[in-house]
């Protein structure tokens, strides 16, 4: 840690050294348990935004990271809860953490508290929404008809759907599934888009 404390702010020429730098360091303290694999994830997204490696898309890419480094290290639950979203709603309190972790990372005292406190806020306001959202699905489950319910199933696996692909997953009836999926949308929990042939379904509010 000491020695991500005196990173300094990536030039294009250092970029691919200090990414290097980076990875090793992650592969180190993963195989040798040094942190808990939460704390690397959260130190490993505040270098790489600090080193800057894109002119554009970083902090987008430190969050897929984010969810490629957590699945690699058993936390499975991370693609079914948006930390974006979380991120998004509390910007202001990402920007700060980010500047006043950053401002210090290059002194010998580094602050990581901010940047952690924030980052590990974030998972667990991560874990509480899709609590809840579990929460809401089981009882839509035993309030929904099985048709409904298989249907809002496959908008959750493939993102959309179109009333081709329900008759053909479901085997229902054509007219039926149109039903259904007129009291859904009706209902709040699916949105509809297009007219005509043309015409897909998805999660409300996504």
């Amino acid at each position: 840690m000491a020695q991500l404390g005196l990173l300094e702010t990536a030039s294009p020429f250092d970029t691919p050294r200090l990414m290097q730098e980076l990875v090793d360091w992650v592969h180190h303290a993963r195989d040798h348990k040094t942190l808990h694999p939460l704390l690397i994830v959260a130190i490993f997204v505040v270098v790489f935004l600090e080193i800057h490696p894109f002119e554009d898309g970083n902090g987008r890419l430190s969050r897929i990271l984010t969810t490629l480094l957590m699945l690699q290290f058993g936390y499975s639950y991370v693609p079914y809860s948006s930390l974006e979203s979380i991120i998004e709603q509390n910007k202001s309190g990402y920007d700060i953490a980010l500047r006043q972790t950053q401002g210090s990372m290059r002194t010998e005292q580094a602050n990581w508290q901010p940047w952690l406190v924030f980052f590990l806020s974030s998972l667990a306001s991560q874990v509480k929404r899709l609590g809840e959202k579990v929460e809401r699905e089981k009882m839509m489950s035993q309030l929904l008809p099985k048709l409904s319910v298989d249907m809002l199933a496959l908008v959750r696996a493939h993102g959309q759907l179109t009333t081709a692909q329900a008759e053909q997953q479901t085997g229902a009836n054509r007219a039926t599934i149109k039903v259904h999926l007129a009291k859904l949308v009706k209902q709040g929990h699916l949105a509809k888009h297009g007219v005509g042939r043309g015409t897909w379904y998805e999660a409300a509010g996504r």
